[in-house]
């Protein structure tokens, strides 16, 4: 029984910067597979960032902008954005899994997600 909250979210204009965090509940943090995934209107969840063993994934545009960290002694793992785009408005999903996975349907547990706005 995996429970996930994120926060973090907010309004931010073009350039800017966020942090968001997910803090988890139940099984072992260290072992699974955690990603943000986020969700623009009309268009489906799409992956955005992994970490798994202290591997990190990003998807094409996140990559150099965004990075994806963990805390196990807090059972947190954080998204730290950085020079973000109005394209990167959506609302942000921790998600949690057993393996690696950048397909949604893939994914175990959600969060509540948290919206993310980035002004031009």
């Amino acid at each position: 029984q995996v429970q996930l909250v994120e926060s973090g979210g907010g309004l931010v204009q073009a350039g800017g910067s966020l942090r968001l965090s997910c803090t988890t509940s139940g099984p072992t943090f260290s072992g699974s597979a955690m990603a943000w995934f986020r969700q623009a209107p009309g268009k489906e969840r799409e992956f955005v960032a992994g970490i798994r063993f202290g591997k990190t994934y990003y998807g094409d545009s996140e990559e150099g902008r965004f990075t994806i960290s963990g805390d196990n002694a807090k059972n947190t793992v954080y998204l730290q954005m950085n020079s973000l785009k109005p394209e990167d408005t959506g609302v942000y999903y921790c998600a949690a899994s057993p393996m690696q996975t950048r397909r949604a349907t893939d994914v175990r547990s959600w969060g509540q997600g948290t919206q993310v706005t980035v002004s031009s």
